[in-house]
């Protein structure tokens, strides 16, 4: 792939993804499980959501619609017998492998294509670009979880509070995070 606008947006995905499997592999699995209020998401069920989503969005991307006939979006909000943690994982990790598969595949031709999302059309930038915000909106409501339901021993995925300084080479520049 010789596009660096297609390139960033895989590098910007991965990072998202790390964010995510580092804040969620550092809780237990009670707590992967937990939800902290009636009207709220564990971490599992954001987790089952993603991977569900990234599958039926990117799987024959330029091809058929994002919104499978196979998928059960409601379902992705239930956690059944069946949905042990690896289980979910592996759900997560199809639907990463989904996308990056998908996006690897493009041509900066195919940017000026157009795709649908439940029958509604889409440019091809649009659609990465809304896969993306849902996807970040998520990642961010899964490290926060994480943060918040881990008391104590939370291993800080960025900066912690605090540490900015030290963060920063002797030129003032931040050191890789």
């Amino acid at each position: 792939m010789s596009n660096a606008y297609l390139e960033d947006i895989i590098f910007t995905f991965r990072k998202h993804k790390d964010l995510a499997e580092k804040a969620f592999h550092q809780v237990s699995d009670e707590t992967f499980f937990h939800k902290p209020g009636e009207y709220s998401n564990s971490i599992a069920i954001i987790v089952k959501h993603v991977g569900g989503n990234l599958a039926s969005r990117w799987t024959d991307f330029l091809t058929s619609d994002g919104d499978k006939p196979w998928r059960d979006r409601d379902a992705e909000f239930v956690i059944g017998p069946e949905d042990s943690r690896q289980r979910l994982i592996t759900s997560w990790d199809r639907g990463w492998a989904s996308l990056f598969q998908a996006l690897s595949s493009l041509q900066e031709i195919d940017l000026e294509k157009t795709v649908t999302i439940r029958g509604e059309k889409h440019s091809v930038q649009q659609a990465i670009h809304r896969s993306l915000t849902h996807t970040a909106y998520h990642i961010g409501q899964i490290v926060y979880l994480s943060r918040l339901l881990i008391k104590e021993g939370w291993d800080w995925i960025t900066i912690p509070p605090g540490r900015s300084q030290q963060a920063k080479d002797a030129g003032g520049k931040y050191l890789k995070q």
